[in-house]
């Protein structure tokens, strides 16, 4: 039986998975975010309130046991993404994760396999791979109507600096 919409787990409530959260809540019609799992009960707490969310979790491995989840979204530090893809697609759940995997190839390696292992699909978020504005200087390049080049400098920020919490495990 095919579901109307794919329902997703968020792992990881913070500073990104509040702003996936909001996506997956109103702005993505095919998706209803139905579960969200944090160890910081705040940002749990927080998250849930905003979007009107039941199922909540301390501990992602008991929504990654949820038969009513189909995917999840992960949005922790960077050192536990690798894990996550793991766990999640060896419970047989498609995955969206932040970049990067991890931050060494064995890690990355070992996701993979177990994602093809699983017959589950994986894509990671990173969003200037499809911003027109690079794909437009790269067509420009390409042409030779910039001439040569000696430097290109592309400066790019969130607004606002993050935690150092976040900086020390983010890669």
């Amino acid at each position: 039986m095919k579901r109307e919409k794919i329902k997703i787990g968020l792992i990881g409530a913070g500073r990104i998975g509040m702003l996936h959260a909001e996506h997956l809540a109103s702005r993505i019609p095919g998706a209803e975010l139905s579960s969200i799992a944090d160890v910081n009960p705040e940002a749990l707490k927080d998250c849930a309130d905003k979007y009107s969310i039941e199922l909540v979790f301390s501990d992602y491995r008991e929504m990654l046991k949820s038969k009513d989840i189909d995917a999840v979204v992960i949005c922790t530090s960077t050192d536990t993404h690798a894990g996550l893809i793991v766990e999640s697609a060896e419970a047989g759940k498609s995955v969206f994760c932040e970049k990067p995997v991890a931050l060494d190839l064995k890690s990355i390696d070992e996701a993979l396999k177990a994602v093809k292992k699983n017959n589950v699909k994986l894509q990671i978020g990173f969003n200037r791979r499809f911003d027109p504005n690079p794909q437009k200087i790269r067509k420009l390049i390409n042409s030779g109507k910039m001439g040569k080049l000696q430097i290109i400098r592309i400066t790019s920020r969130d607004p606002a600096p993050p935690s150092y919490d976040y900086i020390k495990n983010s890669g």
